[in-house]
């Protein structure tokens, strides 16, 4: 009974050897020679970065030009331990570690701070042992890394291949911060940050390419919803007005030089993402808390509370824009946008 398998176990073990000699033949194992070399040209790297690396000691994942984590997950890691880079930014690679089947890339120091050489020397003098460099060892690393994963183990490369490997993560071409950033969004939102527009469904980021810095900002509320409105321009020039909840665009005010005044609130593009959060309705919001005043006691004047100079209501705190780069102090509040409209 035995010997009727014998022939076709023989048969696969042959097919798996030639199968394993092809791919032997077809991409062979990366030589030392191309070790030297790939470390060589990669290291101390700069290059532009093509998408969002979380700070913490879990990196980035590519496997046959596939991401990991991606979407909710990464989304859920950056809102858990922050962004160590992001689209366009510039930054170094720092170390390059070769294993079995994969190829880590470290950038900007990696997720774990490293010792330089020479910040373990030390000089003994009269009050013992002195270090020749102070140490940063317990500073907040803010590096993290990616890991190009192959099957089974790492072919022998040229670098321009590996670049190519690399492109979901590393622009190595991009002469500028713009340039590496454009290839990372949407042709609409490509072409509206070329010419300078915003459009309803952007996130922060996409306005400052677009639009640079806001000289000016605004802080309010509506309701349960907190906004920002970025101010862009003075009269007599033409106003942009561009109101911002959470990170997202939701909201264009233009007022142009003929005082004409153009508002946009439908959505013009959509970065799939979780939706703005417009606060809870009238209905579903929570009931007032319970009294606990006895049967027929008077309530408290509520602007009396917490006011010794009587009853008026207490001034609402001014409040200027932590942002250096933003309004002088005095300019924020809804009568100075009023009157800019």
């Amino acid at each position: 009974m035995k010997s009727r398998y014998l022939p076709a176990i023989f048969a696969f073990l042959v097919v798996c050897v030639v199968a394993a000699t092809a791919d032997d033949a077809k991409a062979p194992h990366l030589s030392q020679t191309t070790r030297r070399d790939l470390i060589h040209d990669f290291n101390d790297e700069l290059i532009y970065i093509r998408t969002q690396f979380p700070m913490g000691t879990k990196g980035l994942t590519l496997k046959d030009g596939k991401l990991s984590p991606s979407g909710q997950d990464l989304r859920g890691m950056l809102e858990m331990w922050g962004p160590s880079v992001k689209p366009g930014d510039m930054a170094r690679i720092t170390s390059i570690l070769i294993k079995t089947d994969r190829i880590r890339f470290e950038v900007n120091g990696g997720p774990i701070k490293k010792q330089k050489w020479y910040q373990h020397i030390t000089v003994s003098g009269g009050g013992g042992d002195v270090p020749v460099a102070p140490s940063d060892a317990h500073a907040n690393p803010r590096g993290s890394y990616v890991d190009l994963i192959f099957d089974h183990y790492v072919p022998d490369l040229k670098p321009q291949e590996l670049k190519t490997l690399l492109w979901p993560v590393f622009d190595f071409e991009s002469k500028s911060a713009l340039e590496s950033y454009l290839e990372t969004v949407p042709p609409k939102v490509k072409a509206a940050i070329q010419s300078h527009q915003v459009l309803v469904g952007m996130d922060r980021e996409m306005v400052i390419y677009s639009k640079g810095r806001a000289p000016k900002k605004v802080r309010e509320k509506d309701g349960e919803t907190e906004y920002e409105d970025w101010i862009y321009g003075e009269p007599p020039q033409a106003v942009d007005f561009v109101r911002l909840v959470g990170d997202e665009v939701v909201r264009v005010e233009t007022m142009k030089v003929n005082g004409e005044k153009v508002v946009r609130t439908a959505r013009e593009v959509d970065l799939d993402r979780p939706a703005v959060a417009k606060g809870p309705e009238p209905s579903a919001r929570p009931a007032a808390p319970p009294s606990l005043r006895r049967p027929g006691e008077d309530m408290p004047d509520v602007h009396t509370v917490g006011n010794p100079n009587g009853k008026q209501p207490m001034p609402l705190p001014g409040g200027t824009d932590p942002d250096p780069g933003s309004s002088v102090p005095g300019s924020t509040g809804p009568n100075y946008v009023s009157s800019l409209r």
